[in-house]
């Protein structure tokens, strides 16, 4: 009989991740049943490795050991070993990244654990060295050190994974048997301030040291902050974080969008893959900030942040793809780093003078071999006086310079894109793209993200079953969809309607929004979890509440039922907003940074959401431009048409028998577009002018 396991089969698999490994000697299987069932009659642990396409460390790990015969000799005759693309399962990297961080006090990728058959971890890590190095063991040693305890000291092997999985499901699956009662208004004032104890003074940011992550959602809360207390050091310390990533290294200053995160405190060096979710919440931010603030520069780094996406990472039949490796030529970061040498054979002295000086391009450079990667080292103003020239012709010089040197940079050998069509990563950006649609008013932003909408709903969402899956590629789809992909695509589709006022969206985001309750709620436990009910059952059901480098799952849910709790009343979505709310009231509490979304949540829980019901068939060029221009965090604009007659279609393409209460009894008056704001179930009266109503909420008259 045939081994099943017997040979590598990741040659099988559509996921970049995993094929890059497809010829290694090592006989990797897919996480599935045929794998697992393997382990478990062969009584073989599994060592399981997890990373993603674009990871640096996956590829040195993958070169140093995974490629070495004797390494894979071992792990193929004394294990089952598994091969998992992180971005495919959330799920188990989640789980087993938990218990890496509880044991060895952080995580990351490649990450490396040892499980019995059941899958219960006794052994993990991160990047290990084929040999010792630096205090750090050598895979060769640890996985023929578990060979042996496996045969050998079996009991305290099972033991330490029974300790290991009890410690995973009470952070991950369990929620208080006493829920509290849910944070109050305040807790923005507590995140705001926790985010000001963290932030780093000197360089923009948080902490102290290296690496430096984006961190939107403590941005975010930063500028809502500001607006709701009009304390000025929080608008200072979130530009001064918007200010130095758009300057230093982690944006890219000729195709634009960001790397994944820099590697020092003064945002200088990246590493230099480029995640979708990254462009989607850094672009929402500057977004934020230019309709706070009125700062054009903001505007241009989202602009091009958009364009990036449009050209990178869109597929032809719209939606968007995932990532950009780090990697071009086997070497990291070379299609985005320069030399004086590089720019002076493509411009003029006097240009090559003005942009090496602008982007601190020098004989030594601030990379590996001597090369830059472009920070912004010199104001125009300050270049225009050096070089005796007006500063419009020093932006105009620099411009023709960043467009030759991005011709000629697309001549280089190109980083390997990950074609993988996320359905929740795909949410992310649908939103960013249609709120970018409204402030830089611009109707071809929501022409995106409705393709990508239509995209991921036409090939991930199943209408007989009423289930989303996770991801397609090649045109194969695979997987369940999780949490993230339900409440990541259905606030999409949310804003979406928000921004173009069609139906469509709004009638796919409540479609989504309650699946996820079907699929996720349990009322028991006050929560939502972040595998659904239907799905594979683990070592433990995980729940998302913290921000990661994508939004919490369980954060962006629970807001979204607020959100659209109005729209859908008999659909029990507050009930579900306010267990979660309950059940994560202390952790909120207790580490609110952790939980900026479950934190804004709960503020807007406490606060009321402001509804804005718009009912017109068309709005006014007037009115869009002020909703462009103000920054109103939390606001639903709720588009309806202008008659109860026309309305009727409305509600028969929803399948509601009546009008939900956003929307009920309020017609066009006089046949002119008319606005109506509401706050904690007040309204102001019907006006026809729409700075009124608005100045309504900020008069504090739905107190």
């Amino acid at each position: 009989m045939s081994d099943p396991v017997g040979r590598n089969r990741l040659d099988e698999e559509q996921s970049p991740y995993l094929r890059q490994h497809a010829d290694n000697p090592v006989n990797w299987q897919p996480w599935d049943e045929t794998a697992l069932d393997a382990a478990r009659e062969a009584d073989k642990p599994i060592f399981l490795s997890v990373g993603y396409s674009a990871c640096h460390w996956c590829h040195v790990m993958a070169d140093e050991s995974f490629s070495d015969p004797d390494i894979a000799e071992v792990l193929n005759e004394q294990f089952v070993p598994v091969k998992v693309d992180r971005e495919e399962r959330p799920d188990l990297d989640r789980i087993y990244q938990t218990i890496c961080q509880l044991v060895t006090g952080g995580g990351g990728w490649p990450l490396s654990v040892w499980l019995t058959p059941e899958g219960k971890p006794f052994f993990v890590g991160t990047y290990f060295p084929p040999e010792p190095r630096r205090g750090a063991p050598g895979f060769r040693d640890l996985v023929e050190s578990f060979a042996e305890s496996w045969r050998t000291d079996r009991d305290e092997i099972e033991n330490r994974a029974e300790q290991w999985t009890s410690a995973i499901t009470d952070r991950l699956e369990e929620t208080p048997d006493a829920p509290g009662e849910a944070p109050g208004s305040e807790v923005l004032d507590t995140t705001v301030q926790a985010a000001l104890r963290g932030a780093d003074r000197d360089h923009g940011g948080f902490g102290g040291d290296g690496p430096k992550f984006p961190q939107p959602g403590r941005i975010d809360a930063l500028l809502r902050g500001y607006a709701v207390s009009g304390r000025r050091e929080a608008l200072d310390v979130a530009r001064q974080s918007l200010d130095a990533m758009a300057n230093g290294g982690l944006r890219d200053h000729l195709g634009g969008g960001f790397h994944r995160y820099c590697v020092d405190r003064e945002w200088t060096v990246p590493h230099f893959e480029k995640m979708l979710y990254d462009q989607a919440g850094l672009a929402a931010r500057y977004l934020d900030a230019f309709r706070l603030t009125g700062n054009e520069s903001y505007a241009t780094v989202a602009a091009e942040t958009f364009e990036f996406v449009r050209r990178e990472l869109t597929h032809d039949d719209g939606g968007f793809f995932a990532t950009l490796d780090a990697q071009s030529g086997g070497e990291e970061g070379t299609f985005y780093v320069w030399t004086p040498d590089d720019v002076r054979d493509l411009l003029s002295d006097l240009d090559a003078d003005l942009f090496c000086d602008r982007y601190g391009v020098t004989p030594g450079g601030n990379f590996e071999r001597k090369t830059t990667v472009l920070n912004v080292s010199a104001t125009t103003a300050d270049l225009a006086d050096e070089y005796d020239l007006a500063e419009s012709e020093v932006e105009d010089r620099l411009e023709k310079a960043r467009t030759a040197l991005f011709a000629a940079r697309e001549g280089r050998e190109r980083p390997a894109r990950d074609e993988k069509v996320l359905a929740g990563w795909n949410g992310l950006m649908i939103s960013a793209f249609a709120q970018g649609s409204v402030v830089l008013e611009d109707d071809s932003l929501a022409t995106d993200a409705r393709r990508a909408l239509d995209f991921v709903r036409e090939r991930l969402w199943d209408d007989a079953t009423e289930t989303l899956s996770r991801r397609v590629m090649n045109g194969e789809v695979k997987g369940d969809g999780y949490l993230e992909d339900y409440a990541f695509l259905a606030r999409g589709a949310f804003d979406l309607y928000q921004a173009t006022g069609e139906l469509a969206p709004l009638s796919f985001a409540l479609d989504l929004a309650r699946a996820t309750r079907r699929e996720f709620y349990d009322a028991d436990a006050g929560t939502l979890y972040f595998t659904p009910e239907s799905g594979e059952s683990l070592v433990t059901r995980p729940q998302e509440p913290t921000d990661q480098s994508t939004p919490s799952s369980l954060g962006v849910a629970t807001s979204l039922c607020l959100d659209l709790e109005q729209f859908a009343p008999d659909a029990d979505f507050g009930e579900v907003a306010d267990a979660v709310l309950g059940s994560f009231a202390n952790r909120v509490r207790g580490s609110p940074l952790e939980h900026v979304s479950l934190a804004l949540a709960a503020e807007k829980a406490a606060s009321g959401v402001p509804e804005l019901t718009i009912a017109a068939d068309e709005v006014p060029d007037e009115w869009r431009a002020t909703l462009a221009s103000r920054y109103l965090p939390g606001l639903v604009v709720s588009r309806r048409p202008g008659t109860d007659e026309e309305l009727d279609a409305w509600l028969d393409e929803l399948g509601l028998d009546e009008a939900p209460p956003i929307w009920a009894g309020r017609e066009a008056a006089d046949g002119d577009p008319t606005v109506y704001a509401c706050e904690s179930f007040t309204c102001s009266a019907p006006t026809h002018d729409l700075d009124e109503a608005l100045a309504w909420f900020t008069a504090g008259e739905g107190a």
